[in-house]
């Protein structure tokens, strides 16, 4: 039950992940940076804006997806703890 309480008192963040311990996620990340920085400095300032407003949506749409994914998660997880408890007998 420690879990819940953590989830409810905001202690825990779904979205939030340790990813120090995942080499290709690092190594894309930094990929991801690099590229973008080579591309800022070879586009215009109109260029620029459309850019940031693509990448913000970009964000945005990847955090509704955090968010739908562990929502779909913790239902499975949920049913899962449900099934396995109805299947422990139980001494009277």
């Amino acid at each position: 039950m420690r879990i819940l309480e953590e989830f409810w008192y905001g202690n825990i963040e779904p979205t939030e992940y340790d990813t120090s311990a995942c080499k290709e996620y690092k190594k894309l990340l930094e990929l991801i940076c690099r590229n973008e920085e080579k591309l800022k400095a070879t586009i215009t300032d109109e260029q620029k804006e459309l850019f940031d407003k693509y990448s913000d949506c970009v964000r945005e749409y990847q955090s509704i997806t955090d968010y739908l994914l562990f929502q779909s998660s913790f239902k499975l997880g949920s049913r899962m703890m449900l099934e396995v408890m109805e299947n422990i007998p139980f001494n009277s």
